[in-house]
């Protein structure tokens, strides 16, 4: 048998699965390290990672796949790989990495970007960047410019997350148009590299990679990196992507309307489109998808995300005495719909770009001490998550978007009967569950090289579809509880 590889670098740890090139099947997944990697923070809002930490976890996932399942290293056929967004890799001409990586969730760029969006112009900006230079890689790197001008005298090339796992295997630098989209480098309009936002940065051209397309022979592992991670030289590179793009095409979502969710401890909602109109620029972020292919009809991402998500059901399974998830869910299912009145506002973990970057916090309204308990609680969290992807999902429709398909992974949130089907009733989509990982989705995208989306697309029905929560019939109860709770957000925000 052989395999591709999929590899999926998050800012936690590494993931790398393996799936039969022939079925698509999955063969494994292994994680490394078994906690969490490290993240320097020097200073408030700041977040550093060692690229060479990245490398180091996926030669030992790697391996430990190899030994796990018995496979030798010829058996590997080909790369596919994911990796978190927005963050910053500076190479000097020998290819050392010149400073820890500014990952995604680094905010030391916020007023870089705010400036640059105001001088430029938002309405250029929104036509042809599609987004505000906000905090993405483009402003960390003017930063670096600004602040570190030892360094930035040093660079050779700047580099995505993914794009420097892909040179450590071939010790060649190469990126791609969706990879630059996310760091805001790519001028739609235009379909080129974004000269009038480097100009102003004061960005030498010459830094940014060659181009090559998402799926096709990007690169060959070399004999250092053959050594270092145990793969036979000439394996090929197929595919790279950043991580919510990967997630999309991991639950199979290419094309117009159809979008993709996620409910971990932060919420995401990812929907294809192929307008260039952006009315929401400052809280829906726009993207190259994995499909986008210059001069063709464009496939735009619109990522919106919801920083307050799983991170407050987690809260209060950790303050609530209670053993696991589903004895909230058997506790929340007991309750009516709309918590008899109890209304959570999810919105504690930090400021929230949908609601134009505010720091609304975390509320629990209309409580009452003498009739509620924690039942009430974790019902209201539930569906105070949900209508927050509801309230998100309004401004996606204000940009265009008309959703068709709805398919989430199976994860914490979406377990739920009670999350699934409020968000589902009050879309009025179905929405459609699959068992999969961005690691599994990066390995079978590893096949998309040649061109063969049908049998992609098969094989993620045959192996990943769990099930489908439909919209219930009492479409009103759940109405009239979004509406109370929008009214209690709206307080909040008005203030």
């Amino acid at each position: 048998m052989n395999y591709y590889l999929g590899l999926d670098i998050g800012s936690s740890s590494i993931k790398a699965a393996l799936v039969d090139i022939e079925t698509g099947e999955s063969i494994g997944v292994v994680q490394e390290p078994k906690e969490e990697m490290t993240m320097i923070a020097q200073k408030n809002g700041w977040a550093e990672q060692d690229p060479l930490d990245w490398w180091f976890h996926i030669c030992n996932a790697i391996k430990s796949l190899q030994k796990l399942h018995n496979i030798n290293k010829t058996q590997i056929k080909g790369i596919g790989i994911s990796y978190q967004m927005h963050g910053l890799v500076l190479v000097d001409k020998n290819g050392n990495s010149l400073r820890k990586s500014i990952i995604w969730c680094d905010s030391r760029a916020v007023q870089i970007g705010n400036e640059a969006f105001a001088k430029i112009g938002e309405e250029k900006c929104s036509n042809e960047l599609l987004n505000s230079p906000a905090n993405f890689t483009a402003s960390k790197l003017k930063w670096v410019k600004e602040n570190e001008p030892e360094i930035y005298s040093q660079i050779y090339k700047f580099m995505l997350p993914g794009d420097y796992i892909a040179y450590k295997f071939s010790n060649t630098i190469n990126t791609t148009i969706p990879g630059l989209s996310e760091g805001i480098f790519w001028d739609f309009k235009n379909d080129i590299i974004a000269n009038f936002l480097l100009d102003y940065y004061g960005i030498d051209s010459n830094i940014i990679p060659n181009i090559v397309d998402t799926f096709s022979n990007q690169a060959q592992v070399d004999k250092k990196g053959a050594r270092e991670s145990g793969l036979e030289p000439g394996t090929p590179i197929f595919y790279r992507a950043g991580d919510q793009p990967n997630n999309a095409l991991s639950l199979n979502v290419f094309n117009p309307g159809e979008v993709a969710v996620t409910g971990g401890t932060s919420g995401v909602v990812y929907a294809v489109t192929k307008s260039l109109s952006t009315k929401e620029s400052s809280r829906v972020n726009n993207f190259a998808h994995v499909n986008y292919t210059k001069g063709a009809a464009a496939r735009i991402g619109k990522l919106l995300c919801i920083n307050g998500g799983g991170i407050q059901y987690r809260w209060l399974l950790n303050n609530l005495s209670v053993s696991s998830y589903e004895e909230m869910n058997d506790l929340a299912s007991e309750i009516e719909i709309g918590s008899n009145g109890v209304c959570l506002i999810p919105f504690g973990n930090g400021a929230e770009r949908m609601l134009n970057n505010k720091e609304v916090g975390t509320r629990v309204v209309n409580l009452g001490l003498n009739n509620h308990h924690k039942g009430h609680l974790c019902r209201a969290a539930l569906e105070g998550i949900a209508f927050s992807f509801i309230y998100g999902m309004e401004i996606m429709k204000k940009d265009g978007i008309q959703p068709s398909v709805i398919r989430a992974g199976n994860d914490n949130l979406f377990r739920s009967e009670i999350f699934s089907t409020t968000v589902a009733t009050l879309v009025e989509q179905e929405i459609e569950i699959y068992n999969t990982t961005g690691a599994i989705g990066a390995a079978r995208a590893a096949g998309l090289h040649k061109g063969d989306f049908e049998s992609f697309s098969k094989s993620i029905m045959d192996y990943d579809y769990v099930m489908s929560f439909k919209p219930a019939n009492n479409k009103k109860l759940y109405q009239d509880a979004y509406q109370n709770w929008k009214k209690e957000l709206e307080l909040v925000l008005n203030k």
